[in-house]
């Protein structure tokens, strides 16, 4: 990294102007006697001085370059050109400064320290628009610290910010004459007022250029004439030249001219001018009758010729009125005179009169013309206009029809959908096949046309009245079971089991259980007085219970099947280990299908049995569970549960 140094010798310390070419901004260091290179970062508080209104390094330049007029004995107020903040801060640091170290230089001293302060002065300057820069101004900013705008701005009075000039409010403007002078951002455009008219553009420069319909394609020229390019239009000429003596006409076909019917006829007086192709020849007049006369009987004087007369009457059957050596035809509606011809031409009255005859489609006839409608329109009673066709009247479709202006829409009924193929065709939907077909129904879903109707297993279920959930049927509740009268009904999922249980020796059954119906039976221990290996058994009580639980196939969670639920206390000595509840399964755990975990409920301790694995039924376990109370001395009381769970086969 190169740096450029200006510096101011005989100060101690000294202040080092540096630029360092690969990074801004330009700073000025300060050295002191050691040669140790410090920064200057406390702004000095003169009087009538504010640090915001200049960042710090800046504030310390121009308290250095103060100090540096006064080593070179100069005047304090020296003239800076560096605006009246940093002027203010010299001015503050080089009074502060000592008066006895003043001293008057020679001329070259002063010569040399004007040089190298006006240096320093310059580097401050562009140090103020690096440093400060665009921050301030909102284009750009000149050597001095102040703001300029761009072209086509002006500075507002705060002196930073730019406003846009209004040329054409001004009228600085270079538009011309018949052009519109619009303001922009910065700028301005000069708009044409008037437009080009028809065959001409608008160029980008506000010019009106003719339009060249032959190039552009944009003329009506039929194919045998050649399309002819003029200012603001064009023509259609001839592309066959007719030799002289023709007239070419309309269609472009070459008309023979009879010379003879001009005003000034081209043979003599005393001449008879006869008509020939192309051309005409000249004879002496003999008893001769013009084009629509002929000799009388007598031969002596022309008569006129009836043209509507006889069997090649002119005309052909249009109306003919005959006049003193011509005659003209009446054309019937749908024809034309053709003037050269002279005879009735049918007229294309779809071609002459474009989209005014028929709502739709037009097609020319002899004469005539006739309208027509697209499809889905029929022909209303005027001919012209085209009515909406209800397409719905013939039962296009094979469920429901909704006619539409010009057409229709094919609906299907509740369970079937439209044919991709024909859309009029009402096709049924296999609600079963449908990727949400296995949730319709529980068990079984059967397609019908149109509809569907689930089953349930044929034993143990009954359908829900939803028609699509299967219920569990309570054969205990219902009677239906074959259970004896010494044995016990249990209802499961999809049917029940018939159970007998018997109280273990020294054990009765809870007489409270005969009075009412439950699905646990409970055996509490009955021992005699002189059995005392019954009295020390720890086990008091056991019971056994049944429960009916689905095949669940997939787990997110562990299944909480079955509570253990004790009148113990969750006392605070639990913790010093002098009493405590404990839970097992001591029998039946198929594949560690289970597990069985304690916490506390409403203060008492309970035992909970969770199913953590699925299972697929049908399946009959026995679950053999125990509650044991520990105390210090071991096992005080133990209850023995026997849990008989039925899985079934089905989800539900």
């Amino acid at each position: 990294m190169k740096n450029l140094a200006v510096c101011l010798p005989h100060l101690l310390p000294t202040c080092l102007i540096v630029r360092q070419f690969e990074s801004l901004p330009v700073r000025l260091q300060y050295f002191n006697t050691q040669n140790h290179s410090i920064y200057c970062t406390t702004p000095l508080h003169v009087s009538g001085w504010h640090p915001a209104f200049l960042p710090v390094g800046t504030c310390c330049d121009c308290c250095l370059l103060g100090k540096a007029v006064q080593e070179q004995g100069l005047p304090c107020d020296y003239d800076l050109s560096l605006g009246p903040q940093c002027a203010q801060v010299s001015r503050g640091c080089c009074i502060d400064s000592n008066p006895d170290n003043q001293t008057t230089p020679t001329v070259g001293k002063t010569h040399w320290a004007n040089t190298y302060i006006q240096n320093i002065a310059h580097f401050i300057k562009f140090y103020l628009c690096v440093k400060i820069g665009n921050g301030n101004c909102a284009h750009r900013c000149t050597g001095n610290g102040t703001c300029t705008c761009f072209k086509g701005y002006k500075l507002k009075p705060d002196g930073k910010n730019c406003e846009d000039i209004n040329e054409c409010l001004l009228g600085a403007s270079n538009c011309r004459a018949g052009e519109r002078c619009i303001n922009t951002e910065g700028s301005f455009r000069c708009q044409r007022e008037v437009s080009c008219g028809t065959g001409y553009e608008l160029t980008d420069n506000n010019n009106c250029k003719d339009i060249d319909e032959c190039e552009t394609g944009t003329h009506n020229c039929v194919p045998e004439f050649e399309c002819q390019n003029t200012q603001g239009s064009f023509r259609c000429r001839p592309k066959v030249k007719c030799s002289a003596g023709y007239i070419q006409d309309a269609l472009g076909n070459c008309i023979d001219i009879n010379e003879c019917l001009a005003q000034t006829g081209p043979c003599h007086p005393g001449q008879l001018c006869i008509n020939t192709l192309g051309s005409y020849k000249c004879q002496r007049n003999s008893v001769n009758c013009g084009r629509g006369y002929h000799l009388n009987e007598e031969g002596t004087r022309c008569e006129d010729i009836d043209e509507c007369k006889g069997p090649d009457a002119a005309c052909s059957g249009h109306g003919c009125i005959n006049l003193v050596g011509s005659y003209r035809c009446e054309c019937a509606t749908g024809y034309i005179f053709n003037s050269i011809s002279r005879v009735c031409e049918d007229m294309n009255e779809c071609r002459h009169y474009p989209g005014r005859l028929c709502a739709h489609k037009c097609e020319n006839t002899l004469g005539s013309y006739k309208c027509s409608c697209t499809t889905g329109f029929k022909l209303a009673n005027d001919g012209r206009n085209c009515d909406d066709l209800n397409e719905c009247e013939s039962n296009p479709c094979s469920q429901e029809c909704a006619n539409v202006y010009g057409s229709y829409q094919c609906y299907c009924r509740r369970g079937y959908q439209l044919s991709d193929n024909d859309g009029v065709t009402c096709e049924d939907i296999d609600e079963c096949a449908l990727p949400t077909g296995g949730h319709i129904c529980s068990y079984r879903c059967h397609n019908t046309p149109g509809s569907f109707h689930c089953t349930c297993p044929v034993n143990g279920y009954t359908l829900a009245a939803n028609g699509r959930s299967c219920q569990d049927v309570d054969e205990c509740v219902t009677g239906t079971h074959t259970c004896t009268v010494n044995q016990s009904c249990f209802n499961v999922q999809g049917g029940f089991r018939c159970l007998s249980f018997e109280c273990p020796t020294n054990y009765r059954m809870n007489d409270a259980l005969q009075l009412e119906r439950s699905d646990t039976v409970r055996c509490i221990k009955s021992c005699q007085p002189s059995d005392v290996a019954c009295v020390l058994d720890p086990v008091h009580l056991v019971s056994y219970t049944v429960i009916s639980m689905p095949t669940f196939r997939e787990f997110t969670r562990p299944e909480e099947i079955v509570f253990l639920r004790t009148t113990v206390p969750a006392y605070g000595s639990y913790h010093f280990g002098s009493y405590d509840v404990k839970f097992d399964i001591l029998e039946g755990n198929v594949e560690n299908a289970f597990d069985i975990i304690k916490r506390v409920e409403n203060g008492m301790y309970v035992g909970v049995v969770r199913q953590v694995k699925p299972l697929i039924g049908p399946l009959n376990i026995v679950l053999k569970l125990s509650t044991s109370n520990l105390t210090s001395q071991g096992v005080s009381h133990q209850n023995i549960i026997n849990v008989y769970v039925f899985v079934s086969e089905f989800w539900f």
